[in-house]
């Protein structure tokens, strides 16, 4: 759905409500006083044949009746009637419509489909959409609307809500509602059978009425769009994410709702960080969260600064903080001067500021002043223990208008905790009006503050310019395909590690001398050739953990021990699983394991997002929820770094610092390797790498496993998010005989992009961007570089200078509506080269690319000034117009037929 189409929900100017009732506790009689308790000003119109009126409001016999199309139609009878009640809205031009009835999935009497699907062959015939079924309903508390089944209504406010659950809907109104905050839109996706996270991701995060979004989510329907939807959102505003399924059972439990893929846990949470949402655990860290999101402004720093009447709250506070990977703010030397003359003599000189039991309204309010008029934190956490020495609202109200005050309140976030019930209650209200974060206790404060830390490393840590893997690791896609493709031929759907050889090393990874052999002899022979010591493992495809059936015996030093080694595992493996398939034995070269360490990266094909990576360390018991961090290809270098620093910040990696353990650099190549494999060979269903050896830079894959998909994928619809599309490379020539690389742009292009946009010309940088316009940053070069293919496209034009480093000559970039209906264009070329055709390939290269996208048509705009690239457009096919009251050029070009 487009934005166009979605704006007519968030602005609607009548309501029709299909089943309206006199009768309580009716679905149709709690809609109706819903909406006219709000301050809707549009018509609210029931239809029933059953009443002249409903709660006062005239009536109408049925849909063909009303006075106007309504933009919205609640329906509100049960699930058997809604498919005829959505065909004939639809026919009569409605657009939208909210279905509450849960059960349709019953099958229909007559046509043999089920009740929903009827309701979305009638509502797709006539291109209406459908929120529900099984919805509460939504509000928009700025238009007054209230179209639920809630027990109260929201109230206004910056924050957008989107729950899959109607029981979260209500407990987070109630708790809202008793905080004063409010909701920019209250919205119940129920089953998602049409209108989806994505399509409103893409909605509000371009409402300027909504400043964070927060989503309850049960299970993903659609990957590709909603990680699009996400990180498109995610740069503009904060998203917080509570997600159920957790647990196998409760996965399990959301497994018996329709239409609902459940995928690992592990798997969405790395979904989550890669669209740089923000993931919290549960209701009450979803509250504190929300708390500090309402009231705070983007940390611009992570030192925390403690202010306590007390030692026992502020040090449990302290150790939350640095336990949680926090930073404790240093207090300097003149800061420390000043509150020496302000507290008493036994204060504690450092941070956490114990400013004593008996502190008062003025020894609080100055101890936060010196602290907010210094630059020793960016946020200060202020805690109050009861006391019967000062009144609690009192020391509130006095701290609260010095903060509102301060000339630093938008640049230091204040946290606040008033510890206790009804001395406290007052003081906390006091500070939700005055817009300054409280919470009910220390634990609360300082989680919601790590939340605002976390949610600044992730923003920051997926802006990092990724290093290019060096040179000298090999790519061969054709040799990992066509091994690949041998292997099916020839029946084979698991292969060991063997059998792999050729698929790994085509991406430079190394595995150790390998061979599989049919007898003891064979063994003996091949033992002999390799050099001792040797391994021997028992190739089975119905066992996948060797050691657990006796598989395996290591250390090897003769023939003999070799003969009766491979004798011996037959016999034990059979006696521990009589009915396995003994295929071969193989016998694999001992590797040197002294001062290296072992670890587990895997590839699993999650039933949701597709392949996702996994790192780890080994163990036959290994689950992916617990023992592993999840990442989802494509990998580049900053990436594949984040995820061992975040392995190893949850231990489920550990550095146990031997003498030639764990090289970083070398695990990001491995990492970033294994994912173009991923992504170049769509066979690959799953992979098992246990154990891989670390010794320094040197990383040797002992064990694969490779499973093999039965028939063909689509790698398209596979990944969770568009890799780079290799594809699109294409060498030319300039008319001057300079050969550049036309290719879609990288992150690692951010260094070359920076000094391609330095070298534009005053004249060239303000044609370019519509005026006069200082050096890029990082964060806007990041954004301009790592770019989501599935929404935008970047082509540049890469040479190779005097030295042989490669130059940035031009680019020319179109973002896409979510529809694929418009591409609006821009570009440059680098002064100095202007005038050798390389605009006419640029710009011939993106009309191909979205020519073949499917999408309908590409414009662009430039200045007045800028007639070369007016006439360009003309020679290629644009139809070109011009604004000369705006002083613009407007290019417009048909690309594909509507129909």
């Amino acid at each position: 759905m487009s934005q166009r189409t979605l704006h007519t929900l968030f602005t609607l100017t009548s309501v029709a409500i299909i089943g309206a009732s006199n009768t309580k506790k009716r679905a149709g009689n709690i809609v109706m006083k819903n909406l006219l308790a709000g301050e809707f000003a549009g018509p609210i119109m029931p239809v029933t044949p059953k009443y002249k009126a409903v709660m006062g409001v005239l009536a109408y016999p049925n849909i063909e009746a009303l006075p106007l199309i309504p933009d919205l139609a609640m329906i509100c009878t049960a699930a058997h009637h809604v498919p005829a009640i959505v065909e004939t809205l639809a026919q009569f031009g409605c657009k939208f419509a909210i279905v509450l009835a849960s059960g349709m999935t019953a099958q229909s009497q007559h046509e043999g489909s089920t009740l929903l699907e009827l309701t979305k062959q009638h509502a797709n015939r006539y291109g209406m959409r459908i929120l529900g079924p099984n919805s509460l309903g939504m509000m928009l508390p700025n238009l007054g609307l209230n179209a639920s089944l809630a027990h109260t209504r929201a109230l206004p406010g910056k924050i957008a809500f989107v729950s899959q659950s109607a029981a979260i809907c209500t407990t987070v109104l109630d708790w809202a509602n008793n905080k004063g905050i409010g909701f920019s839109s209250f919205i119940s996706l129920g089953d998602t059978s049409d209108i989806d996270f994505d399509e409103l991701l893409d909605y509000l995060g371009r409402d300027s009425k909504t400043s964070a979004i927060l989503l309850y989510i049960d299970a993903v329907n659609d990957k590709r769009h909603f990680i699009s939807a996400a990180r498109a959102a995610a740069k503009n505003k904060p998203i917080l994410v509570i997600k159920s399924g957790r647990t196998h059972q409760s996965a399990n439990t959301i497994q018996l709702h329709p239409h609902m893929l459940v995928g690992n846990d592990a798997v969405y949470e790395a979904a989550f960080r890669r669209a740089g949402m923000l993931r919290v655990n549960d209701l009450i860290e979803l509250f504190a969260a929300v708390e500090t999101l309402v009231h705070s402004s983007a940390l611009q720093g992570e030192r925390l600064a403690i202010i306590s009447n007390g030692t026992g709250p502020a040090e449990l506070a302290l150790d939350q903080l640095i336990l949680g990977g926090g930073k404790s703010a240093i207090i300097d030397v003149d800061t420390l001067t000043q509150l020496d003359a302000l507290l008493p003599s036994t204060w504690s000189r450092k941070n956490p500021i114990n400013i004593g039991g008996d502190a008062h309204s003025a020894r609080y309010t100055q101890t936060l002043k010196i602290l907010m008029d210094c630059d020793a934190a960016d946020a200060i956490l202020v805690i109050h223990s009861p006391s019967a020495l000062e009144d609690s609202l009192d020391i509130a109200r006095s701290l609260a208008t010095m903060v509102c005050t301060h000339p630093k309140r938008k640049k230091i976030n204040i946290l606040t905790n008033w510890s206790g019930e009804d001395s406290a209650y007052l003081a906390r209200k006091h500070f939700n009006k005055a817009g300054i974060s409280t919470y009910r206790t220390h634990e609360g404060a300082v989680g919601a503050f790590m939340h605002m830390v976390e949610y600044r490393r992730n923003q920051k840590l997926l802006q990092e310019v990724p290093q290019s893997i060096p040179d000298n690791i090999p790519t061969n896609v054709e040799q990992a395909r066509h091994a690949l493709s041998q292997a099916h031929k020839n029946g084979k759907r698991m292969l060991d590690t063997h059998e792999s050889i050729d698929i790994l090393s085509a991406y430079g990874l190394k595995t150790i001398a390998t061979y599989a052999v049919e007898t003891p002899e064979d063994a003996v022979k091949v033992a002999n050739k390799i050099g001792y010591p040797v391994a021997i493992k028992v190739q089975s495809p119905d066992i996948n953990h060797k050691s657990d059936v006796h598989g395996v015996m290591l250390n090897l030093s003769n023939k003999d021990e070799v003969y009766q080694a491979a004798i011996a595992i037959n016999s034990r493996v059979l006696a521990h699983h009589p009915t396995a398939k003994i295929e071969r034995l193989v016998v694999q070269k001992m590797a040197l394991t002294a001062g290296a360490q072992e670890i587990r990266v895997a590839v699993v094909n999650d039933p949701v997002f597709g392949p996702a990576i996994l790192l780890g360390e080994g163990g036959s018991q290994w689950d992916p929820c617990r023992d592993a961090v999840v990442a989802l290809p494509p990998l580049n270098m900053a990436l594949a770094r984040y995820m061992v620093i975040q392995a190893l910040k949850t231990n489920k990696l550990k550095d146990r610092h031997l003498p030639l353990g764990l090289d970083m650099n070398a695990l990001c190549v491995m990492l970033t390797q294994i994912s173009h494999l991923v992504i170049d060979c769509p066979k690959i269903a799953t992979l098992d790498l246990n154990p891989v050896l670390c010794a320094g830079h040197h990383i040797t894959l002992l064990d694969v496993n490779i499973q093999l998909h039965e028939t063909e994928i689509d790698n398209g619809a596979r990944l969770a998010i568009s890799p780079y599309p290799k594809e699109l490379e294409q060498q030319t020539t300039l008319k001057n005989g300079r050969p550049v690389m036309l290719r879609p742009i990288l992150p690692e292009d951010e260094p070359k992009h920076l000094i391609f946009d330095n070298s534009l010309s005053d004249e060239d940088r303000y044609k370019r961007y519509f005026g006069v316009r200082s050096k890029m940053t990082h964060e806007e070069m990041a954004v301009l570089t790592q770019i989501d293919y599935a929404r935008e496209m970047a082509f540049v034009a890469i040479a190779k200078d005097d030295n042989g480093d490669e130059l940035t000559l031009g680019a020319i970039r179109a973002s896409i509506d979510p529809n694929n209906i418009e591409a609006e264009f821009a570009m440059a070329v680098r002064s100095d080269h202007q005038g050798q055709g390389l605009g006419k390939l640029l710009l011939e290269k993106l009309i191909s690319y979205y020519k073949e996208n499917n999408t309908l048509s590409l414009t662009g705009l430039t200045l007045f000034e800028n007639r070369n690239m007016a006439n360009l457009a003309k020679k290629l096919g644009f139809i070109v117009t011009f604004d000369r009251e705006e002083r613009l050029i407007k290019m417009d070009m048909q690309l594909n037929d509507p129909h």
